[in-house]
């Protein structure tokens, strides 16, 4: 069983009047299997804690840890933090033009696998994958995100974690933007995954919407860059009833 353990982290961005402080001592350990569903207002640190543990360089973690199977992914690059497992679904997936989506999933699975995947084999995963998740296989020659809708945004960030199978995923609100029928979809692709392969998922989410499709075993409700409050499945409906007023000013 793989364990993602996050220990008193802090961290920090550089704004024009200085550095400011996003996370102020978080603490959180996910295991193989299971799905944590992170909560809370805007401005509360959510995607600054997924974009630290990704390696983005804004984010400066300026004391604590963050282990992946007993290794600190602080002293790991970005790329290093991905080979190790962990994926991140971004909430406002970048365009990269003149890379189509077909090179980008194959040389990705290559530098996660250190090998590249039998082409013949691969072209019918890639085909399938995108099959199950409603994709014009026409899209795999265009290139990534350029010119996509939000929800043909995000269901090409959960094609790349159905092909990838990472240990753990971290999905920043992912349901952001997406109809009815693209969540329902979105979250079956995730279901599969985690299903399939036994990832751990960290999903970060304002609404309890995604959430009838993405049953959560633990909910974290982040207020001020921390863990305010922690629970099972009933606190993401009663954090729907009652909103977060009472979290605000701990």
């Amino acid at each position: 069983m793989a364990t993602l353990k996050i220990e008193d982290l802090h961290v920090s961005v550089q704004t024009q009047e200085g550095e400011k402080p996003i996370l102020k001592g978080v603490n959180l350990t996910v295991n193989s299997g299971e799905i944590h569903a992170i909560m809370g207002p805007n401005g509360s640190g959510k995607s600054t804690l997924a974009y630290s543990l990704a390696g983005h360089p804004k984010y400066e973690i300026t004391s604590g840890h963050a282990y992946l199977d007993g290794v600190d992914l602080v002293d790991m690059s970005a790329d290093e933090r991905a080979k190790a497992g962990l994926f991140l679904a971004m909430q406002y997936p970048v365009e990269v033009a003149g890379v189509t989506v077909s090179n980008f999933l194959r040389t990705a699975k290559t530098a996660i696998d250190g090998k590249a995947p039998a082409l013949r084999s691969w072209v019918k995963e890639v085909n399938e994958a995108m099959d199950r998740l409603r994709m014009d296989p026409a899209f795999a020659q265009r290139d990534v995100n350029s010119g996509f809708s939000g929800g043909e945004k995000k269901r090409h960030e959960i094609l790349q974690m159905e092909l990838l199978k990472p240990a753990f995923a971290v999905l920043d609100e992912t349901d952001s933007g997406l109809d009815v029928d693209a969540l329902r979809i979105v979250s079956e692709g995730v279901n599969r995954v985690h299903d399939e392969v036994g990832s751990g998922i960290l999903l970060i989410t304002h609404y309890t919407r995604i959430l009838r499709y993405i049953k959560p075993d633990f909910v974290h409700v982040f207020v001020d860059g921390h863990v305010a409050d922690e629970g099972g499945p009933e606190l993401a409906e009663r954090l729907e009833a009652e909103g977060y007023d009472r979290y605000l000013g701990r």
